[in-house]
């Protein structure tokens, strides 16, 4: 059967696949990525690989560290965690980058990690961006990255794929930012979200690397897990760059233009004729200059109508793992040339890694930034996740280069965070208010999304011994979409450690239904709808619905988070939008009412045939093949890993 590229890609980096299995959109499977990388959550990773028993990584050149959020702390306790992991690193053979190299996603592609046609994960959101590679890049929980550290492998459930095709070119004086900020304010009603996007089409020879690894960086932001461009002649010039730079730092085997031939004759790319769950077409002549927020990347408006407003700047930023890379740097410092910020008005920079740092140096990019008044900090996150100098205060407006403008991310709740493209920042903070160096209009692509009608493949799934081929129970409706954790287990209690599975058990659902714990029943099948489970990463989320008897959760689609969280703590939980809309527009009338917990009849999933029965009614699954099957019979990812070792 004909695969998209992540397809392919989980294909070739699966493990303990039957002779023949194809991996589909939907499959749950067991992999070994060729890198994972941790951050400073490295430290919080540590614990976990102790408890599960380890005390040797299993593949030293897999993980890679780097130091990049919290470099500006200087105190006692964080210099002591720098140092244990550096002593761990090195301990364990592993490669680590100290504070001040650089943010860990620029590290990965710039040091050769990345590879197109790569299966290549981090303990961090915006793994995404090492698709402007050719890679498959995505996210893991910290219970992952320990468990890859012990064993090499982990889980991972493969995602519906969305073609983007990319037409035209964009203007001078727009950018990849640009393009990104478009994509997420123009398709807003989940039509890539927990999907693979593929970029096609083209305009993507058009793009830069840079460009493209905004955009692939910000496909989280856009709700994706993958954000993927194909391998050309762009992509080759960029790594064979990087093999000449690796070569003269005397790193071997790392990326070497044997390897880059290799990719020339034989480029990763998806099969004709490929399952596409969606396509959008998107005219790159078409897009101009906007500006996303506040408080969301959902809500645009163009740069040419903040200039009319004239919307006042406090703070400016020009730092991230999204934009702040040469090409970034470089369109500021042209806007500021022989300029000084306004009065009032305090601009922030940080290169992506200190190599893009000396390198902005020697062109005199760095100096025309200082000249203009710009405030440096070392290469890291900084800011962008409000630590260390410079976050917004109350009152204030930002204008940043970054990826995310949550209320409250970058300093107080009370300031307002609006993004933008690097040149858009600098003429903000020249001018004091939001606007950019030129008046390029205020047009937009059209909106242009098919859906194709993809749903899950039937077909059989193997049922390892132990596991059960059938379930049944009482379908309990909860007829929302975006239930969030603090709805699902209150913030209240989340960091409460010492609370047992029976009074966890009690705090499910609180703050969503308070007459949840009098309808819900043991055994019940929780039927929800889209997105469930968004929000923080707390995994009580999941277990407290463990504890409190519910069976599994059926929804119409899962946040990335939660999924993981949930059969990592031996949790069922299946995707069926078919089956979420019957039972929704059956009960549709109580819902109406107010009703939020709603007992809808009874339902049995049959695990073998990956299809659930209500109503006299055949609804296909999302299969929960042998790799989750695993994990709920183990109890769980830290006693799988335990088993394995």
């Amino acid at each position: 059967m004909a695969q998209t590229i992540t397809e392919k890609v989980v294909q070739a980096h699966a493990v303990g696949l039957e002779d023949g299995a194809e991996v589909l959109a939907g499959d749950m499977v067991t992999v070994r990525p060729k890198h994972v990388m941790t951050h400073d959550n490295t430290g919080a990773v540590l614990p976990k690989f102790r408890t599960i028993g380890a005390d040797r990584v299993a593949d030293p050149g897999q993980p890679v560290f780097a130091l990049d959020h919290n470099v500006q702390d200087r105190t006692e306790a964080n210099l002591e965690k720098y140092s244990m992991i550096e002593a761990f690193a090195r301990e364990q053979g592993i490669v680590f980058h100290p504070a001040g190299a650089g943010i860990g996603h620029q590290l990965m592609i710039e040091n050769g990690f990345v590879h197109p046609g790569a299966l290549v994960v981090a303990s961090d959101s915006h793994s995404n961006m090492y698709g402007a590679v050719g890679a498959v890049g995505t996210p893991v929980v910290r219970t992952d990255a320990a468990a890859i550290w012990a064993t090499g492998v982990t889980w991972w459930q493969v995602p519906r794929t969305v073609k983007v095709v990319l037409e035209g070119k964009l203007r001078p004086g727009v950018t990849g930012k640009d393009v990104i900020i478009t994509l997420c304010g123009l398709y807003t009603s989940g039509e890539v979200l927990n999907a693979a996007v593929e970029f096609h089409g083209p305009g993507v020879a058009t793009l830069s690397m840079d460009d493209r690894m905004t955009v692939s960086n910000m496909t989280t932001e856009w709700g994706a897990l993958v954000g993927w461009f194909g391998y050309d002649e762009i992509t080759a010039h960029y790594l064979r760059g990087r093999a000449a730079m690796l070569e003269m730092l005397e790193i071997e085997g790392r990326l070497t233009g044997e390897m880059i031939a290799g990719w020339d004759a034989n480029p990763p790319l998806p099969d004709d004729g490929a399952g596409y769950a969606a396509e959008i077409t998107f005219d790159l002549g078409r897009v101009s200059p906007h500006v996303a927020g506040p408080d969301t990347v959902g809500v645009m408006r163009s740069v040419s109508d903040f200039a009319k407003e004239r919307k006042p700047v406090h703070k400016a930023y020009l730092l991230s793992c999204v934009n702040s890379r040469l090409d970034d740097l470089a369109q500021a410092a042209d806007v500021l040339r022989d300029k000084h910020v306004a009065d009032g008005v305090e601009l922030y920079i940080a290169a992506a890694s200190e190599s893009v740092q000396i390198e902005a140096e020697a062109r005199g990019i760095w100096g025309n930034l200082i000249a203009a008044g710009a405030r440096p900090l070392p290469p890291g996150c900084g800011a962008c996740i409000g630590l260390g100098v410079g976050l917004l205060e109350a009152g204030e407006v930002g204008i940043s280069a970054t990826n995310r403008n949550f209320k409250g991310r970058m300093g107080s709740r009370d300031a307002e965070a609006y993004l933008a493209s690097p040149a858009i920042v600098a003429a903000s903070a020249l001018a004091g208010f939001i606007t950019g160096p030129d008046d390029l209009g205020s047009s937009l692509p059209e909106y242009r999304f098919t859906d194709l009608g993809w749903t899950p493949p039937a077909r059989e799934v193997a049922i390892l011994d132990g596991f059960p081929d059938h379930m049944e129970g009482r379908a309990l409706l909860l007829p929302v979409d975006n239930l969030n954790t603090d709805g699902i287990y209150g913030k209240d209690v989340t960091y409460i450690d010492n609370l047992t599975p029976d009074e966890m058990a009690g705090y499910a659902m609180a703050n969503y239904d308070p007459a949840f714990q009098e309808i819900a029943a043991d055994g019940d099948v929780i039927v929800a709808g889209r997105n469930f489970g968004t929000g923080s990463s707390r995994e009580q989320a999941a277990t407290a619905l463990k504890y409190r008897g519910i069976t599994m959760v059926i929804a119409a689609s899962f946040s990335q988070t939660y999924l993981r969280n949930a059969f990592n703590n031996a949790f069922i939980c299946i995707e069926s939008t078919a089956l979420s809309d019957a039972v929704r527009e059956a009960f549709a009338r109580e819902a109406e009412t107010g009703a939020k917990s709603i007992p809808a009849g009874d339902l049995a999933v049959n695990f073998r045939r990956a299809v659930a029965t209500w109503n006299g009614i055949e609804y296909t699954l999302s299969p929960v093949g042998p790799a989750a099957q695993e994990l709920v019979l183990a109890g769980g990812l830290e006693a799988l890993t335990r088993e394995r070792l």
